[in-house]
C-alpha cells in the first residue's frame, strides 16, 4: 500500500526530541504597507492597513518534524546543511495594533488564491485580480471578522500555484538523486472546458489550438517511451490515440493533430517524468510562518515581525485549502521546531474526507477527486476521521488527530456536495459505512444542508455546463457563525454539538435508496464519487472500495439532517448538492461539484399544469405573510442555537420579506 505508507512515514520520528531551532524563517522581507478600504473605519478596531512581501526559511533535513516531508533528503542544501525556501505573505493589520483583538486567521490560499474575504465576509472584488490584491472597500464585503478586531493572513505554499492575476506561491525546489535527475513513469490527466472552461471562440474567429498540459517535464520525448488515451465517462474503456494523432508540444504539453481536445472527455498520458518538485516543503513553510508571526520577535538579520502581541492564532480553508489543513494536522505540522502550538483552532470546510495530492514524489496539488475528473488519483486515503479508528480494508489504525498534545480544536463543514463526491460521510462513520462513530471531545462536524461545493453569497441558479440550473444557496451565514464558534472555543466555550447524517436516526442512506421526486425538468444523478484504495497511484485501479453514503431526502428532495439554514428548513425550492454535464460534455457524468435548483410552483394551479408532485408555495405557506411568519421562526431557532449570527438573521429576514422574495407567491 504505497500511498498509505507515504502518508504516515517516520510519522513515529515526531515524537522524539522538540530541536531548539524555534521557527525557521530566518528573513521576512515587507516590500508594502498601503491603507486597506481607503482608511474606511471597521467598527471599534478601526482602519486597516496592507502589508505585502515575502519570507525566507530554511529546514533541516534532519529534524523529526521534517523527515515526514517527501524527499527533503533530495534536495538542495545551504553550506549549513538545510534546505532552503522562500514564500509570498500578505496580511490585513489594524492600523491600531491596540484596537485589534491580538488574533490572527490564517486563510489558506487555494491554488494561489485568496478566499476568507469574499467567501465568509461577502466581499464582492471586480476580478480575480482584485480578489487576490484587497484595497477597495467592496473587497471587504461586510467586514465582520474586521470589525472584530482580527488579523488576517495569507501566504504561498504551492510552488505550482500561479502568480498571474495577484496569486501567491512559493520557490520550486527540486529533488535529485545526488545531483542527476529523478526520473519516473507517471500519469497526468487532461479535462478541458469542465473546471477549466477555455472561452470558446468569437463568431467568425477560427478554432484556436489547445494543448493538453503536463504537470511535470517529460523526460524524453521519444512518444515510443509514452501513451495517450481518451474515454468520455470515468467507467469507459480507454481508446488509445495512436502516435500519428498526437505530438509534444516541448516538454510540458501535447497538441492534438487535426483536433482539438473534446469538452469533457478525459485524457490520460502515460510518460517518464523529470525533476519532482520537493511539495511538502509547502506545510513546513506554513507552519514556520504563523509560528514567527505568533512569537512576534525579529528575524535572523534582526528585522521585525510585521505582528506583535498575537495571543491567539485560527485557519480557515475551503476545498483544496480545507484538505491542506486535514494534512497539516495529521502530519504533525502543527507542532513548531521548538515544541509550540501552531494554531488554536482549525476550521476546514469543503474538504470531505481527504487530502492534498502534496506531500509526494511526483505530487500534483492541483488536482481534486471526482466521480469524473481526477477520479483515481491520490486524496481519500485513511484515516479519514478526526475519530481514532480500525481500518478492516488496511488493517491500520489510526485518526486525523494526532492525540499528542499539539492538536488544535478542529472544525470542519461540508455542503451537501461532498456527501457525493468527496466521501465526506466517512468522517463520521466507520470506514465500512456500517456504524456512527463519536468524535473526540476537540473535534465537531456539520452539514451545510441544501448547498454545494462553491457556493457564496453571489451565487446564482445558471446552468453553466450543467443539465440541471444550479444551487444558489449560500452556506456562508453558517461558516460565519461557526468560525465566531471556534475562536469563542478556544477560550473555553464549547460549540454546537456536531450536526451530520446519522445511520442510526436513518438520515444517512445510499444513492441507489434515495427516492427523488419525479420533477419537472430536472435530470436526477444516479451516481457518487466511488471511494478506494490505490496501492500506486500510477496505475489507476482502486483494489478496494469504500461504502459512501449521502443524506436522506424529505419528499421535496431537500435534506432533512445537518444546518438547514431558513432556505432549506423554510423552502421556496429544492437544493441538491449534485448536478449532470449536459452536451458536449459526456452525459451521465456528476457535473464536477455543482449542485441543482428547482423552484417551487406559486399555485396549486401552476404545480397540476406542470404535474410537479411538489406542494406550491400556496399550499405551503398560504401567502407571503405566512412564509416570512414560519422563515422568522426557524432563524430564530439557528440564533439560539448559535448556528447564526444575529446580524445575519436580521439580512435573511429583510430578504424573505422584500418584494423580490414576495414576487415569487404571485403577488
Amino acid at each position: 500500500m504505497q500511498i498509505i505508507l507515504q502518508r504516515c512515514v517516520l510519522l513515529s520520528a515526531l515524537a522524539m526530541t522538540a530541536s531548539t531551532a524555534g521557527a525557521r524563517v530566518t528573513e521576512i522581507n515587507t516590500k508594502s504597507v498601503e491603507s486597506f478600504a481607503n482608511g474606511a473605519a471597521f467598527g471599534e478596531t478601526g482602519a486597516y492597513e496592507r502589508v505585502s512581501g515575502s519570507f525566507k526559511g530554511e529546514l533541516d533535513p534532519a529534524d523529526a518534524r521534517n523527515r515526514v516531508i517527501v524527499n527533503l533528503d533530495k534536495a538542495p542544501r545551504n553550506a549549513r546543511g538545510f534546505v532552503e525556501y522562500e514564500a509570498d505573505f500578505f496580511l490585513l493589520r489594524p492600523t491600531d495594533a491596540a484596537r485589534g483583538n491580538h488574533k490572527l486567521i490564517y486563510d489558506v490560499t487555494n491554488r494561489g488564491r485568496k478566499v476568507m474575504h469574499w467567501r465568509l465576509m461577502d466581499g464582492k472584488p471586480k476580478s480575480v485580480a482584485s480578489a487576490n490584491d484587497p484595497k477597495n472597500p467592496e473587497d471587504a464585503g461586510n467586514g465582520l471578522f474586521l470589525r472584530r478586531g482580527y488579523t488576517l493572513v495569507w501566504s504561498g505554499w504551492d510552488s505550482e500555484a500561479p502568480r498571474e492575476f495577484n496569486g501567491m506561491s512559493m520557490s520550486s525546489i527540486i529533488a535529485s538523486d545526488n545531483g542527476k535527475p529523478i526520473v519516473r513513469a507517471i500519469r497526468d490527466e487532461i479535462i478541458t472546458e469542465t473546471r477549466d472552461r477555455a472561452d470558446p471562440p468569437k463568431p467568425g474567429e477560427a478554432p484556436r489550438k489547445q494543448l493538453l498540459k503536463l504537470y511535470y517535464d517529460a523526460a524524453t520525448l521519444d512518444q515510443r517511451e509514452a501513451r495517450l488515451t481518451m474515454r468520455r465517462g470515468e467507467k469507459d474503456p480507454r481508446v488509445e490515440i495512436p502516435a500519428t494523432r498526437w505530438a509534444f508540444a516541448g516538454s510540458r504539453a501535447l497538441e492534438l493533430i487535426g483536433s482539438n481536445p473534446e469538452p469533457g472527455v478525459i485524457y490520460e498520458f502515460h510518460y517518464k517524468a523529470k525533476d519532482p518538485r520537493v511539495l511538502g516543503v509547502g506545510l513546513a513553510a506554513t507552519r514556520d510562518l504563523i509560528s514567527f508571526l505568533r512569537a512576534g520577535g525579529n528575524d535572523a538579520k534582526g528585522k521585525a515581525s510585521p505582528l506583535k502581541g498575537i495571543t491567539g492564532t485560527l485557519a480557515f480553508g475551503a476545498s483544496q485549502s480545507g484538505r491542506f489543513l486535514r494534512d497539516f494536522v495529521y502530519l504533525g505540522f502543527n507542532q513548531d521546531e521548538s515544541a509550540r502550538k501552531v494554531f488554536d483552532g482549525v476550521y476546514a470546510h469543503t474538504a470531505g474526507a481527504g487530502g492534498v495530492f502534496l506531500n509526494y514524489e511526483f505530487g500534483q496539488p492541483n488536482r481534486t477527486s471526482t466521480q469524473h475528473e481526477d477520479h483515481t488519483f491520490p486524496e481519500n486515503v485513511f484515516p479519514f476521521s478526526a475519530a481514532r479508528l480500525t481500518d478492516p480494508v488496511t488493517g491500520k489504525t489510526d485518526g486525523m488527530l494526532r492525540n499528542d498534545g499539539f492538536d488544535p480544536l478542529w472544525m470542519e463543514t461540508n455542503t451537501s456536495t461532498e456527501y457525493w463526491q468527496k466521501g465526506a460521510s466517512l468522517t463520521v462513520t466507520d470506514p465500512l459505512g456500517q456504524k456512527d462513530v463519536a468524535l473526540p471531545p476537540t473535534a465537531r462536524a456539520y452539514l451545510i444542508a441544501g448547498t454545494q461545493h462553491g457556493a457564496t453569497a453571489w451565487m446564482t441558479s445558471t446552468r453553466g455546463s450543467c443539465v440541471n440550473p444550479r444551487n444558489p444557496h449560500s452556506p456562508t451565514p453558517a461558516q460565519r457563525a461557526l468560525l465566531v464558534a471556534l475562536d469563542e472555543w478556544t477560550a473555553g466555550k464549547a460549540p454546537p454539538d456536531t450536526r451530520t447524517p446519522r445511520l442510526a436516526d436513518g438520515t444517512f442512506t445510499t444513492v441507489d435508496a434515495l427516492k427523488f421526486p419525479a420533477i419537472p425538468g430536472i435530470k436526477v444523478a444516479r451516481r457518487v464519487n466511488e471511494q478506494g484504495v490505490l496501492s500506486d497511484w500510477t496505475k489507476p485501479v482502486f483494489e478496494v472500495r469504500y461504502p459512501v453514503l449521502i443524506t436522506q431526502i424529505d419528499a421535496d428532495g431537500n435534506e432533512i439532517a445537518g444546518i438547514r439554514l431558513p432556505e432549506i428548513a423554510v423552502p421556496l425550492a429544492t437544493h441538491t448538492g449534485w448536478n449532470e454535464y449536459a452536451k458536449p460534455h459526456p452525459e451521465g457524468e456528476l457535473c464536477d461539484r455543482d449542485g441543482s435548483y428547482a423552484p417551487f410552483a406559486a399555485t396549486r394551479t401552476e404545480r397540476e399544469a406542470k404535474s410537479d408532485p411538489r406542494p406550491s408555495l400556496e399550499e405551503r405557506y398560504g401567502d407571503h405573510a405566512g412564509y416570512v411568519k414560519k422563515f422568522s421562526e426557524a432563524t430564530e431557532q439557528l440564533v439560539a442555537a448559535r448556528l447564526l449570527l444575529r446580524e445575519d438573521s436580521d439580512l435573511l429576514i429583510a430578504r424573505a420579506k422584500s418584494t423580490e422574495t414576495a414576487q415569487r407567491f404571485g403577488r
